[in-house]
């Protein structure tokens, strides 16, 4: 009669938590065949396939439902896939004047920059804003030599985990870590909001711009596109051979660079190997900002 009784339990539990009963009975049956984290996945996928019965019942919401994913999958990202490109880092250099310091803080808005002594492969260290604006505030002169107020950052490697990563600024409270190449090359940086952004989402602030779409058509039949703009998107969207060299560049504008063998200037035209050409609309002697795709059989490849 107990084992009726538990029989009967079971088959009045609801429809929503189905999933839910199904992967602990496979956690306590020992079923090796799946990890955990696949199993919380799988839990999950059932549960929206069943219908959204999140109303009232104690469920997760879609939203968490989302942050859940992103977390089981965080540790699957090192510190590269993370960064912000070395192309959009914004940095002061050692020689800069005390004007120019203040000045790049007013301009982009950020709450620490790194600072660098002639490259961006030689980061000497960091100014946080929280250092500066007491100087501002409290119409002191500045110090003689600005830089005697520099923190350090942290220095991480490409592959480092980015769960490592954030275990280490919470450690060592830093919210700045440079991620370095194999040469010891400034890859790109990474801050505390991009790590906690990979679990939670998008945080957007009062600095940050209004979204722009990366990558939009034109009434011509060519697409503007930012150079930022994420190779997996860009195939996904428009042709999947643009991404043949993924493996290599994750941006535009890094494959820009890899067809030009150097930082195209505004105005070059760069041929694909697929038949797209791609047009330089903007951008310095850094760095290509925007492009214009145009695609194969275009009149004007004549």
């Amino acid at each position: 009669m107990a084992e009726q009784g538990r029989a009967d339990s079971t088959a009045g539990e609801p429809d929503s938590k189905t999933s839910l009963w199904r992967a602990i009975r496979r956690v306590f049956a020992g079923d090796d065949d799946h990890s955990l984290r696949a199993q919380i996945e799988e839990a999950i996928e059932e549960h929206e396939e069943e219908g959204d019965h999140s109303s009232g019942s104690g469920d997760l919401s879609a939203i968490e439902r989302q942050m859940v994913r992103n977390l089981l999958h965080f540790s699957e990202k090192d510190a590269d896939d993370v960064a912000i490109p070395r192309s959009a880092i914004v940095a002061i250099p050692a020689s800069a004047t005390w004007d120019e310091v203040v000045s790049a803080f007013a301009v982009h808005g950020h709450s620490r920059l790194p600072v660098y002594r002639d490259t961006l492969d030689e980061v000497i260290g960091m100014m946080l804003m929280k250092d500066v604006f007491p100087i501002l505030a409290g119409g002191k002169a500045p110090p003689r030599d600005w830089t005697t107020l520099m923190r350090q950052p942290l220095f991480v490697p490409q592959a480092r985990s980015a769960l490592d990563v954030l275990a280490d600024m919470r450690s060592r409270r830093i919210h700045l870590a440079v991620v370095v190449d194999e040469y010891s090359g400034t890859d790109g940086i990474t801050t505390f909001e991009d790590l906690v952004e990979e679990i939670v989402g998008e945080v957007e602030d009062e600095h940050d711009d209004a979204p722009v779409e990366a990558i939009r058509p034109l009434d011509d039949g060519s697409w503007d596109a930012d150079a930022q703009a994420e190779l997996e998107d860009v195939a996904e969207k428009l042709d999947p051979r643009l991404a043949d060299q993924a493996e290599s560049v994750d941006t535009l504008g890094g494959l820009a660079f890899l067809l030009a063998e150097q930082v195209p200037p505004v105005g070059s035209v760069l041929l694909h190997p697929s038949g797209w050409r791609m047009e330089v609309t903007a951008g310095d002697e850094r760095h290509v900002t925007r492009l214009r795709l145009h695609p194969p059989g275009e009149a004007a490849d004549a």
